[in-house]
């Protein structure tokens, strides 16, 4: 018998909020994050416009000496992981710290550090000693996950994810095999994200991955609409606490859902275009419903990975056609991004949460700008207006460029 897992602790950082409360309040209600970039002069960009954190002030969770020595991805994975560790209720004084570890991702890492000292460099003549030596402890992915584990002294498994847009979803999907092979009894996991900067977003745009929709950007992200043209670019950080339902039940911890599938999966295909069909997320899909030891009529909702791309929104369809049969047209479908934009590394872990709490509440978020139906998406996307139901199962799938994808397995919670 494995072991049974169980999410007993959540925190977030968002474009549209910067707490749980917030953050699902704003969800639920439909509300966009999405604005005019305010971190640099748009003027010779294609795309002027992203999800931003609002308000975000490193000092309200970690001293101002250390803010000034981590990247905006390390802060944001410090605030969500603060958040979750208060909400966990955990007594660090009682736990095994040998056995509570930290698998914490980031699709790019530091990005901005990297924008900065590079122009460092070449605005004071190319001299090597103008860069910082935090450079590269700014730079690395794996630093917030060192980070987390340094300030809550978990000494267990510690290590990053790098998976392009299934990153976090990958943290969580390792973190569960952690605890089910008995290596641990507590896993902080999650991922962040901070590339809203010249480099990333000249990047995304130079490759015509992002929407260009300048004039109406809080309309801009439209998963599954016929006229989206691109995704928005969104930041921010997700943790989830992870534990051993007995762990989880002995010290009396309140159980938000459990964890009963973890599926994966490769394209083979291309580095970015999904494999045709969305044959490779609808596998991963059915390997996360063969875990769980239900079937796909057993799924209540499929919070989906809807970038509000022409190629990622026709195969994920096709791949939930696959999954769920004449039941696809019936099951709601719903993608947060609309709302929030894409959050890359950090993706799979606030759309755990949003699965996490659609259990809790019974409550489905929109999918908003849904205007004009596109007869290649032609499923029940959940538009514009939140649907309250009793929820006991949520699938949440992720596909990431280099044809990775995951699917994990939301329940409600049952001793």
């Amino acid at each position: 018998m494995r072991k049974r897992v169980v999410v007993t602790g959540i925190g977030v950082v968002s474009p549209i909020g910067l707490t749980i409360d917030e953050f699902w309040a704003n969800l639920i209600n439909g509300v966009s994050g999405v604005n005019n970039i305010t971190y640099f002069d748009t003027t010779n960009f294609a795309t002027k416009f992203a999800a931003e954190l609002k308000n975000f002030d490193p000092v309200n969770y970690m001293d101002k000496k250390l803010s000034q020595r981590v990247d905006p991805f390390t802060q944001y994975a410090l605030a969500a992981s603060k958040m979750a560790m208060a909400d966990s209720g955990l007594n660090l004084e009682k736990i095994d710290q040998d056995r509570a570890g930290v698998v914490y991702g980031s699709g790019i890492g530091g990005m901005w550090t990297y924008d900065k000292q590079q122009n460092n460099l070449i605005n004071r003549g190319g001299v090597p000693d103008r860069i910082s030596p935090f450079f590269i402890p700014m730079l690395i992915a794996d630093i917030a996950a060192g980070r987390i584990s340094m300030e809550y002294g978990l000494k267990g498994p510690n290590y990053a994810t790098i998976s392009a847009c299934t990153t976090s979803a990958h943290s969580i999907i390792d973190s569960v095999m952690i605890i089910q092979r008995g290596d641990a009894d507590i896993m902080v996991t999650g991922g962040s994200e901070a590339v809203i900067c010249p480099m990333g977003v000249g990047g995304f745009n130079a490759m015509k991955a992002l929407s260009t929709r300048n004039d109406e950007p809080q309309k801009a992200s439209r998963p599954f609409d016929k006229t989206r043209d691109g995704f928005v670019m969104g930041e921010g950080g997700a943790t989830l606490v992870l534990e051993t339902m007995e762990h989880a039940l002995n010290r009396g911890a309140k159980i938000y859902a459990e964890i009963t599938g973890i599926g994966m999966t490769a394209d083979a295909h291309h580095i970015t275009e999904p494999a045709p069909g969305g044959s490779g997320v609808a596998k991963a899909m059915q390997i996360a419903i063969k875990d769980s030891g239900i079937s796909a009529n057993d799924i209540d909702v499929v919070n989906a990975h809807g970038t509000s791309t022409y190629y990622n929104d026709k195969n994920e369809t096709e791949a939930i056609k696959t999954v769920f049969g004449e039941r696809a047209f019936e099951i709601p479908v719903h993608s947060v991004k609309s709302m929030i934009g894409h959050l890359l590394g950090a993706a799979g872990a606030i759309e755990a949460i949003a699965a996490t709490l659609t259990i809790r509440d019974g409550i489905i978020p929109p999918t908003i700008n849904y205007q004009e139906k596109d007869p290649e998406c032609d499923l029940f996307y959940v538009p514009n207006t939140s649907i309250k139901k009793e929820v006991k199962t949520v699938i949440s799938d992720n596909s990431g460029f280099g044809g990775h994808n995951t699917a994990i397995v939301f329940k409600k919670f049952e001793e």
